[in-house]
């Protein structure tokens, strides 16, 4: 059986890497996938992601790194995949994923989302949160890989020159 895992790895953390072997040890073929979304502004383009994403999870046999501009849902499906994995940290993610989950079920109910709990020294750990402290020149070993944490660096590097 094949699954997904969805999101924006805006960018990609310890918590993230924590998930996707967790599920790349449960499922055929997990594909790790980008979702595209407008409205959301992100660090790292696109391309970016891509790159770290394929360094990161490049000793697992099984698991592909892709990106799309469809539904979760459509996307799970167009993969043959019927599982979104998710990851929850604490109970304000539960209430977030499980109206997801409820929307996806209208949507397509031959697609189930399987959560995975954050393992305890990962669940303060978020995207958001660690662009935050590296924005702030914090180092974030540990919260990240270290080709991670080199491209936040030379991110914020380039910016403040910008200033």
């Amino acid at each position: 059986m094949n699954a997904v895992y969805a999101g924006t790895f805006d960018p990609v953390t310890s918590g993230h890497l924590d998930i996707i072997e967790r599920a790349s040890k449960m499922y055929d073929i997990l594909y790790v996938t980008i979702f595209v979304n407008p409205q959301k502004t992100t660090l790292f383009s696109l391309k970016e992601r891509l790159e770290l994403l394929k360094e990161v999870t490049s000793c697992f046999d099984n698991v592909r790194v892709d990106y799309s501009q469809d539904l979760a849902v459509s996307y799970a499906k167009k993969m043959n995949a019927p599982i979104l994995v998710r990851g929850l940290r604490a109970t304000m993610d539960f209430e977030y994923e499980l109206q997801m989950a409820f929307s996806n079920q209208y949507l397509d109910d031959s697609v189930d989302m399987v959560f995975f709990m954050t393992r305890p020294n990962h669940s303060f750990i978020s995207s958001s949160s660690v662009k935050e402290m590296a924005s702030h020149q914090h180092h974030v070993t540990g919260l990240v890989p270290p080709v991670v944490e080199e491209a936040l660096e030379k991110k914020f590097k380039k910016n403040k020159e910008a200033l």
